[in-house]
């Protein structure tokens, strides 16, 4: 790794060190960032718990307890210079524990961490607007849980297990913290080396078709089937509307849709409280884009009829460019999504705002984005 020095038009290697040289410590150090920064895993987590040792018989504990945004948990440990041996036995041993977990029990042990970690607020309010669902959809740990392990170098067995696993369907994740120095600062680069990213999308569609369905609760396998049969229909207005962007795009149980131009992504996005359009950047942590686009904020506005919210990506790692239904007429002109007599309206809505908010945003995205690509 390189550190670029605009001023001298030179580069100088950063020094490659080990966690140990620089006294850095696995719980009191790499266990906190991750807790406080899950985006360096590369998607969007919510830490639940840490230390978490609420086992039956057992006085073991897992490092990290994680939700991800489809609910599942999300098993995160963490090593330092040495993945070990049995960082494998010991995360599928913890998995094991939790797959028993209910609804109830896990807003309970997030309660418990708001309580110590943070500001006590209420557990299940905050899982439902992470979520983004109603109460009565909020189904947790109803997939197979995921593991995640985090280390600077992996023993052989343990890579050799790792991919075992993943081809008997295990969902499971490898990074490489890797720490680097110059002088006093101190850099860290984080990747994810199994599976490579380039390959998890395939990997995981693979696995879907040949694996069956599983067992669901009625309200969520009613709400799966809504879903792709509403996006089905949106696909038909917008085709009519000869607005072809999704045509490639296969509908799936989501609560959004969406297409790619450039280093972004419009997105149509069903919500709690009501309908979205947005322009998604995956990869501005520092505003970067959305800041070049809020140097035209007026004549995009102009353009599309409507004021926009610009949403930052302050400590997050992306950031959006939307347009919302105004929530006090929403559920008088729409009513609940799974009302489907409305749905001619949400998809009319969706197509005719998305037309005008894509046209409004195209001259200076074509500028904008040029040399950028979409990574999320």
């Amino acid at each position: 790794m390189y550190r670029i020095n605009k001023e001298k038009n030179n580069i100088a290697k950063l020094e490659e060190r080990l966690f140990s040289d620089l006294k850095i410590r696995e719980r009191e150090n790499l266990q906190e960032w991750i807790a406080k920064n899950p985006e360096m895993l590369g998607e969007e987590l919510l830490i639940i718990q840490k230390e978490f040792d609420g086992f039956n018989d057992t006085q073991e504990r897992l490092d990290l307890l994680a939700i991800d945004k489809d609910g599942g948990l999300v098993i995160i440990e963490n090593k330092l210079d040495d993945s070990g041996r049995n960082v494998v036995w010991q995360a599928l041993k913890y998995t094991s524990y939790c797959s028993t977990l209910t609804n109830s029990q896990i807003i309970n042990i997030y309660q418990a961490y708001l309580d110590a970690h943070e500001n006590g607020e209420d557990a299940k309010e905050r899982l439902l607007e992470f979520l983004d669902r109603d109460e009565e959809e909020l189904l947790l740990n109803k997939n197979d849980q995921r593991i995640i392990f985090v280390a600077n170098k992996y023993r052989k067995e343990v890579t050799s297990t790792v991919l075992w696993l993943l081809n008997h369907e295990i969902q499971i994740q490898c990074f490489r913290a890797i720490p680097y120095s110059m002088g006093e600062e101190i850099f860290l680069q984080v990747e994810q080396i199994i599976p490579l990213p380039e390959t998890k999308e395939f990997m995981i569609d693979a696995m879907e078709k040949e694996k069956e369905e599983k067992t669901k609760s009625k309200a969520v396998a009613e709400t799966e089937n809504r879903l792709v049969r509403f996006w089905t229909m949106l696909k038909k207005e917008l085709q009519q509307n000869n607005f072809r962007y999704l045509d490639s795009v296969t509908p799936k149980p989501y609560f959004d849709i969406g297409f790619i131009r450039g280093a972004g992504r419009y997105n149509f996005c069903i919500g709690r409280k009501t309908n979205r359009i947005e322009l998604y950047f995956p990869n501005d942590p520092e505003n970067e884009i959305v800041e070049e686009f809020k140097k035209h904020q007026k004549e995009i506005e102009d353009r599309f009829g409507h004021e926009l919210i610009f949403d930052g990506g302050e400590n997050r790692k992306a950031s959006k460019i939307k347009f919302e239904y105004p929530e006090p007429e929403f559920f008088k002109d729409f009513g609940e999504f799974q009302n489907e007599e409305n749905w001619e309206k949400r998809t009319k809505w969706f197509a005719s705002n998305m037309e005008k908010f894509y046209k409004a945003f195209q001259p200076f995205a074509d500028r904008i984005l040029k040399g950028r690509s979409y990574n999320g």
